[in-house]
């Protein structure tokens, strides 16, 4: 089929030389009926014939060839097959070998059926976002339900110079497919054409018996394959409990090897010119300040928020750090350009400083991955100071405080850009001060209530809240404050359906302080409240104050086998205080009920003072975060939860009701 209609980055052509070259004959045979697509085809989903995956890895390409006949007996499947798109990287070109359906058992060429649209990828545009992305869109006129499609095309990513490191280093991940399909065989070949080998691990892959298989690694050489084959295919993975098996493969090598070779890159930037001689402004600026605390704050605040984040995505790809005197003169950079200019900065200050590589959507699965320069998509700054580590994220905006006091970035795993470094392991983490502190003031006299809320926030929580007020309306924010209360207070259970604004009559809120260097934000929530007991079905009043966010349902909820437990929780600390001018039931269960409790990776308490008509509850939670939880260990630290949910959690109060016999039933009660 020779090429008919394209441009430079799609085509109707015939498959490389490496790929698959399949007869008209042979796509038809695909198409069996057998015992095992019956019964897929019976439960109502579509079956897929075959799948046939090739990747071609060598010095000039990598590319992506694929075989799929599947049937379009679901009018979704039809739509979604109709109308495809296919996203295309800078000098990635897609090509299309065959597009037919098999009709009433005729082999059907849909490809004078085409209609191909190209365009810019909006998605990757906008926002400091430079992106060379293509979007190809192609509609299928006249398919029709009960036809089986065929698709056969190569996605072929052209290697140039900007991807140095992607000519030295091949990596490419498989993840077993969807759980919807079903496959009558289903083929994964990798042909390895590069001058390096290439080592293959298999992860998450089960037995008949569902425990793990042990991660062999096997090593291609050039010129070698690796297949994966099965027949009768179905994906068997639990997704809600389980990871899906997936295949990591990579140029052989070790962190060591990677970090040596990416450090020289960085070496050279650093040492192109000093601070002193490209920002003489800059310095001047930094001398002025009286002390290295200062001057530290000053060098992060100025380059997280006067240096504009430019990310493109080529060059980000491509590792090499733009020059500290460039990105200072056009106050613009990638991730790399501004942590390269930050530790500039540090260094003139004798302040010791590296730039490390991380990614933090992908943190947990380092342990399982092959070395690669290519699992990275981020570069952040670690500073040594006064005798702590601290990890600051350049690109961030709109962050505050002494670097003591700035944000917490959560993430385990980065591979320091220095010589003969390996893949490094953060500690865990136990924060000084309480992220969130707050004391809550409610009385209740002749039937009225009043609520006042004084909360301060710390490190990111400040950060948010700070982002928060400025950036949303007034009344929303009280409304946010007052739908908080109305489940806090238990109204939703008496009063379901009411607008909270006619419950909190006089809501305000204010920021008291907002203390950057401290990283400090301090705010007031204050109302009227009419009605404020809450009154059961049998006519019982209560007060009550439950915060819900107390209580961690993540941890009670998980149930992941694969995955340990990430513990990222902030330290807490409230004192809720309850008074009333009536009787309350000074020995009721829950209302004296406190908590305690001590572990490795938690200290809790709930303590209680309580008093003929109210009382006060301090809970403290501080925990051990940044840090997975041992799969032997969970178990007791959920039930330790299970502990706090149980109105260990806040303030509850009956009611004493007035007259003879209700004292009787309460001093019967006790």
């Amino acid at each position: 089929m020779e090429p008919s209609v394209g441009n430079e980055n799609y085509k109707i052509g015939k498959p490389s030389l490496w790929a698959r070259q399949f007869t008209d004959d042979e796509i038809k045979s695909f198409v069996v009926d057998s015992e095992f697509s019956r019964k897929w085809l019976n439960e109502g989903r579509d079956f897929c014939y075959l799948l046939d995956k090739v990747v071609y890895a060598s010095q000039e390409e990598v590319s992506e060839y694929c075989c799929v006949i599947y049937t379009l007996n679901e009018s979704a499947n039809l739509d979604k097959a109709s109308i495809y798109e296919v996203n295309l990287d800078e000098n990635e070109e897609y090509v299309i070998h065959r597009i037919s359906v098999i009709r009433e058992g005729q082999l059907i060429d849909k490809i004078p059926d085409l209609k191909i649209k190209e365009f810019d990828d909006e998605n990757n545009s906008g926002g400091g976002v430079i992106s060379s992305a293509k979007k190809i869109n192609i509609t299928i006129k006249d398919l029709r339900l009960y036809d089986v499609l065929i698709l056969e095309d190569t996605k072929r990513k052209i290697l140039t110079d900007k991807d140095f490191i992607k000519k030295e280093f091949f990596r490419y991940i498989w993840v077993s497919p969807d759980l919807y399909w079903a496959y009558g065989q289903y083929k994964f070949t990798f042909i390895n054409e590069c001058e390096k080998t290439v080592e293959v691990k298999k992860n998450y892959f089960r037995n008949k018996e569902n425990t793990l298989e042990s991660n062999q690694i096997v090593s291609i050489n050039k010129g070698e394959k690796y297949e994966f084959y099965h027949t009768d295919y179905l994906n068997s993975v639990d997704s809600s409990r389980q990871i899906f098996p997936f295949i990591d493969l990579s140029t052989q090598s070790t962190w060591q090897e990677l970090s040596n070779y990416i450090y020289p890159f960085y070496k050279e930037v650093y040492e192109k010119k000093k601070l002193e001689e490209y920002a003489p402004e800059l310095v001047e600026k930094l001398n002025l300040l009286d002390n290295k605390d200062k001057q530290l704050q000053f060098a992060i605040d100025y380059v997280q928020n006067n240096i504009n984040y430019i990310f493109n995505a080529v060059d980000m790809n491509g590792h090499k750090p733009q020059e500290p005197e460039i990105t200072y003169f056009t106050k613009q950079g990638d991730c790399k350009a501004k942590c390269v200019l930050l530790k500039n900065i540090l260094d003139y200050l004798d302040i010791e400083s590296s730039v490390i590589l991380i990614n933090y959507n992908v943190d947990f699965y380092f342990r399982n991955y092959l070395p690669s320069l290519l699992t990275f998509n981020h570069v952040i700054v670690k500073v040594n100071y006064k005798g702590e580590e601290y990890f600051i994220d350049a690109t961030t905006r709109d962050e505050y405080g002494t670097i003591e006091n700035r944000g917490f970035l959560y993430f385990k795993y980065y591979l320091e850009i220095n010589p003969d470094q390996d893949l490094k392991t953060r500690t865990s983490h136990k924060f000084k001060k309480y992220c969130i502190e707050e004391t809550v003031e409610f009385k209740v006299s002749q039937n009225k209530g009043n609520i006042i809320i004084n909360t301060k926030y710390w490190g990111n929580r400040a950060n948010m809240m700070r982002k928060y007020f400025k950036n949303t309306n007034k009344r929303e924010v009280i409304d946010s404050w007052n739908n908080f209360l109305f489940y806090t207070l238990n109204y939703v259970n008496d009063r379901k359906g009411t607008d909270p604004r006619k419950i909190f009559t006089t809501a305000s809120i204010d920021i008291i302080n907002d203390d950057k260097d401290a990283n400090e934000f301090k705010i007031c929530y204050q109302s009227d409240i009419a009605d404020p007991y809450y009154v059961n079905s049998k006519n019982n009043r209560f007060l009550m104050y439950f915060d819900y966010n107390i209580v961690k349902n993540q941890v009670r909820d998980y149930v992941h086998e694969d995955i340990p437990f990430w513990i990222g929780a902030d330290s807490e600390k409230y004192e809720i205080s309850i008074e009333t001018d009536v009787k309350i039931d000074t020995k009721e269960k829950y209302t004296i009920q406190e908590a305690e409790i001590h572990n490795k990776y938690l200290d809790y308490t709930c303590k209680k003072n309580i008093r003929k008509n109210g009382g006060t509850v301090t809970i403290e939670s501080n925990v051990v975060t940044n840090l997975e939880l041992k799969p032997d260990e969970f178990e007791s630290y959920r039930k330790d939860h299970e502990t706090i949910a149980d109105s260990n959690f806040g303030l509850g109060l009956d009611i004493v009701n007035q007259g003879f016999m209700n004292g009787l039933f309460s001093l019967f009660k006790k």
